[in-house]
């Protein structure tokens, strides 16, 4: 019990000293979470023993404790090994676009991006859009048959309504949609752009989202641009052209 209990301060301290400074995202992310794991681990295995070899000699508040601690144990050492699955399926990218040829550009975050030392959005990276292609091959832009004016409106509605989503910039002239979102845990930051291109007889919406920090983004990224991209077609009346195979993500971190 004493190791799943250390086993859950390990986890909960991780985001909270990130979060308050005290460490670099990395110790919490990569070092104490898998820690955590470890240390419940440790416990499952050895209520599991007790359990088994100690039966007979165990009285039943002892039972109830080593069943309290061998269910603790398993919930918490799952945690960190499903973030790690997740992470070893996927590839170590955090910028994702429905357009690898063209990505939409940041203008109104960019000053809040340099204030906290993220990385760059340059789009040069060679080998970014054949692994995005190979990971998220579903991932299109919306085609609607609507003036841009109209498109970008309903653009901006959708955006507005989703959970979580801070609106930066809206630029109608340059059919430019800009938010970000903080992630429930860590409260890591990640900057959405959505642009609208096209003329008086059909409009193509285009989204980006790229994380502020980190390489890998445990498919957030991409399911925040297909959790969108739905929103918007439903409200559009249109359809997806590609099948949408599941791709497995895993919660905000």
């Amino acid at each position: 019990m004493a190791l799943s209990g250390a086993a859950l301060l390990l986890l909960a301290l991780a985001p909270l000293g990130t979060a308050l400074g005290w460490w670099h995202f990395g110790f919490g992310l990569y070092w104490m979470m898998p820690w955590s794991g470890y240390v419940a681990a440790t416990s499952v295995a050895l209520a599991v023993v007790t359990l088994a070899l100690g039966w007979s000699k165990v009285r039943a508040r002892g039972r109830l404790v080593l069943a309290a601690a061998l269910v603790m144990g398993t919930v918490l050492a799952y945690v960190p090994w499903q973030y790690q699955r997740i992470r070893s399926a996927l590839p170590p990218i955090h910028d994702i676009t429905t357009d690898t040829d063209a990505p939409p550009a940041f203008v109104a975050v960019l000053p809040a991006r340099a204030a906290e030392n993220a990385g760059s959005v340059v789009y040069d990276h060679a080998q970014l859009p054949g692994s995005q292609r190979k990971a998220y091959p579903d991932l299109a832009p919306v085609m609607a048959a609507m003036p841009v004016a109209s498109a970008f409106e309903q653009a901006l509605r959708v955006a507005k309504a989703m959970p979580g989503w801070t609106i930066v910039g809206v630029d109608a002239d340059a059919g430019r949609i800009e938010a970000s979102q903080q992630s429930r845990w860590f409260r890591f930051t990640d900057d959405i752009v959505i642009r609208i291109a096209g003329t008086e007889a059909g409009s193509r919406i285009d989204m980006r989202s790229t994380s502020r920090q980190g390489q890998s983004d445990y498919g957030v990224n991409a399911a925040r641009i297909r959790v969108y991209m739905a929103a918007l077609r439903k409200r559009l009346g249109v359809g997806h052209s590609r099948s949408t195979p599941v791709t497995p993500t895993a919660p905000v971190a």
